[in-house]
């Protein structure tokens, strides 16, 4: 099949670039030809061309900058519509429903029905309705975005042909919004598995200047208001219970950290950190930290974080919310634990002194990325789901 896939990211940039990213170079290992078109990182004008391995990679032209630069600029969707025009695909899938994604995409279907080219479209965040829009600072810029993020989010998926889900909260929402469930497939995220051994925990606390006795325990990514609050009210308990924890927070998080501990040498802040360096990170710690609150937003997503660990065999401890914690908890591959502080930390301190706990979850988190949530296993369902959609 030839495929196109639309994206609202940065190239190499944010979480649904490589969710598309690893599914297509999955698809293209499987004998189709699949053309991903994202965000160029600098380009404002022009249209650039990447091949990696086979998949065809469209950095397209965007005039905004910053978090503007995501999916709003008319200038980058009548840039992809150009490109788009006189080529037909088999299938179209819409990664989310910005305007520079579904309007695109709505023009590629149009283009593609002499072929009955199909329209799909992913849902993987709940921005609108009460979702993570609701969480963003200032009033006006939620009464002005609020409203059209719900609109974009909401209103094209019952003119998909297909509509892929990343949760079963997006997936109960699309049945709310009249999609059948015979064209809704929930699609989780995938794990990149590998047979390459993680380094030692102590050769990587040795080139990091890290301790090699502190428990060390890492957060890693973005956060919404309610997220960071627990985060934070935890590592201040943490620090209280355990006075020689380390905690490391990686990524550009877009949270005011407290005072009390950016004065803190324990609590360490990198902000944005290459691959490499991650890996590092991952390497040297006892456990990722995943705190998300109780919210509708936090239903909805997959914290993509977490299957890096699971792949790598790192200890995971998260709260009780969400499609993975609930897989997690089943398959006793990480340690899930209620939305308070104290039952976090209660948690984090088992783990921190019974090794053999430790090495359960690191072991049984390994399997769940290898045995469930393998990208080749995902990509074969979605796939089946592909041809199912051609054929209706």
């Amino acid at each position: 099949m030839r495929i196109l896939f639309l994206n609202h990211n940065v190239v190499r940039k944010g979480g649904t670039y490589y969710r598309a990213y690893n599914i297509g170079r999955h698809l293209v290992k499987h004998g189709h030809s699949v053309t991903l078109i994202s965000i160029s990182e600098k380009s404002r004008w022009r249209i650039e061309r990447e091949l990696d391995e086979g998949f065809e990679i469209i950095h397209s032209p965007d005039l905004f900058w910053g978090i503007g630069r995501s999916g709003w600029d008319p200038w980058d969707i009548l840039k992809r519509i150009f490109y788009l025009h006189g080529h037909q695909w088999d299938i179209v899938h819409a990664w989310d429903c910005r305007p520079a994604v579904i309007l695109p995409a709505l023009y590629a279907r149009q283009q593609s029905l002499q072929v009955n080219g199909k329209l799909i479209i992913d849902w993987c965040d709940w921005w609108g309705r009460g979702g993570t829009q609701t969480e963003r600072t200032g009033r006006l810029a939620k009464l002005f975005y609020g409203p059209i993020e719900t609109f974009f989010e909401e209103n094209f998926r019952t003119h998909a042909d297909g509509n892929t889900a990343i949760s079963k909260a997006l997936y109960q929402r699309s049945l709310s919004l009249g999609v059948r469930s015979d064209k809704i497939l929930l699609l989780p995220q995938g794990c990149n598995c590998s047979d390459q051994e993680i380094l030692k925990r102590e050769d990587a606390r040795r080139y990091l200047g890290l301790s090699l006795d502190n428990p060390i325990t890492l957060n890693v990514g973005a956060l919404t208001s309610s997220e960071a609050k627990l985060f934070f009210d935890t590592v201040q308990l943490l620090f209280q219970s355990h006075p020689d924890c380390r905690v490391v927070m990686i990524g550009n998080h877009n949270i005011q950290v407290p005072q009390i501990l950016k004065k803190d040498e324990r609590f360490i802040e990198t902000g944005y950190i290459s691959e490499s360096a991650l890996k590092m990170y991952m390497a040297a710690c006892d456990a990722l930290l995943i705190t998300l609150a109780d919210t509708i937003a936090s239903r909805g997503r997959w914290p993509s974080k977490v299957n890096l660990f699971l792949t790598s065999g790192r200890a995971v401890v998260m709260t009780r919310v969400g499609d993975l914690a609930e897989l997690l908890e089943h398959e006793e591959a990480a340690f899930i634990v209620d939305c308070t502080p104290s039952d976090i930390v209660n948690k984090l301190l088992q783990l921190f002194n019974d090794p053999s706990l430790k090495y359960k979850f690191e072991n049984r988190g390994r399997r769940v990325a290898n045995n469930i949530l393998a990208w080749p296993l995902i990509v074969k369902k979605l796939e089946n789901f592909y041809f199912c959609i051609r054929n209706q």
